[in-house]
């Protein structure tokens, strides 16, 4: 059953969503068209370019991403208490940064004088902008606007460009974010484009690999000298991040199923959760995005948070308790 996004999105429950957003044509959105033999791959640098236009912008961010050829993931963190933090010239200045102030908080940008009734007017437009800053559908809105009108106008066409509204998932605990993180970095391998997920070209791992100080959320670092993150990082060590990427790709191809290890990362006997249980989370489902992620107990907390009055659970839909 459909449920309004207003209800789907609930910051008292978890900070992270898991958004996916999939094109509606035939003609593949960032990859190799089959039946004209177009490359539309140069579009994947588009919705990079984007997603680290719109982390420094909104107070949301990047947590995770891959570009595919008709469809793109992407892994956020909503971050309300730096949105609070903001001085009103911060969240003017952050909302210039994508679109038009207009000529009253022009003025007010600039130190001019206002009339009294211009400064409340001023005040309820930055109020409005501070919280849109932490909205997670006007970040998807203005990301799915831009590269359909990039799209279409390359195309010479108009209309409809992807498939309807993007799908979102709560990632509820650490354990979904990392089974999240992991499924978004290993898009390509399971697809066939690359062998291994270093070897992916538009994909967050990549972006780590690549950058010696990268945009997205941190992980855990043992730097004692590095500067504390400007936002919680991710609870583990990238380096055993790449070892349980690794290790849950190579469980995910069906000719290397013989070929796992039998000693795991380490960071597997800190997860709460089975290999069973892993292996079921990678495992891709067709035209289905699981509304939330997490244990037992932060799926139901969730549901009632939210209003969800049934929840499906090992293939069986019973109440939520």
């Amino acid at each position: 059953m459909t449920m309004p996004r207003a209800r789907q999105i609930c910051l008292d429950q978890t900070p992270y969503y898991h958004c996916v957003s999939r094109c509606v044509r035939r003609a593949f959105l960032c990859g190799i068209d089959g039946y004209s033999g177009k490359s539309y791959e140069h579009r994947q640098g588009w919705v990079e370019a984007l997603l680290l236009k719109l982390s420094d912008a909104f107070c949301i961010d990047l947590v995770g991403y891959a570009v595919m050829a008709n469809h793109y993931h992407v892994i956020l963190k909503v971050d309300t208490d730096l949105a609070s933090s903001l001085s009103d010239h911060e969240v003017i200045d952050r909302w210039a940064r994508l679109y038009a102030v207009g000529p009253l908080l022009s003025r007010y940008r600039s130190g001019k004088p206002l009339l009294e009734w211009e400064v409340e007017q001023a005040a309820s437009q930055i109020g409005h902008w501070r919280v849109q800053l932490t909205n997670l559908s006007r970040w998807m809105g203005y990301l799915n606007e831009r590269i359909a009108r990039e799209a279409n106008k390359e195309d010479g066409c108009s209309g409809r460009f992807w498939e309807g509204r993007f799908k979102s998932q709560a990632l509820l605990d650490d354990t979904a974010l990392l089974q999240c993180m992991a499924y978004v970095d290993l898009n390509p391998v399971r697809a066939g484009i690359v062998k291994t997920p270093e070897a992916s070209l538009y994909t967050s791992l990549r972006h780590r690999l690549n950058y010696s100080v990268n945009r997205l959320v941190p992980f855990l670092s043992t730097n004692s000298d590095s500067s504390p993150p400007t936002t919680e990082p991710i609870p583990l060590l990238f380096s055993e991040y790449l070892d349980l990427v690794d290790w849950t790709g190579r469980i995910i191809r069906d000719d290397k199923i013989e070929a796992i290890p039998d000693s795991y990362p380490p960071i597997h006997d800190r997860l709460d959760t089975s290999r069973q249980q892993w292996i079921r989370a990678m495992t891709p489902r067709k035209n289905w995005l699981q509304r939330a992620l997490g244990s037992t107990d932060k799926v139901q907390a969730y549901c009632r948070a939210i209003g969800q009055r049934w929840l499906w659970q090992r293939s069986d839909i019973r109440p939520v308790p």
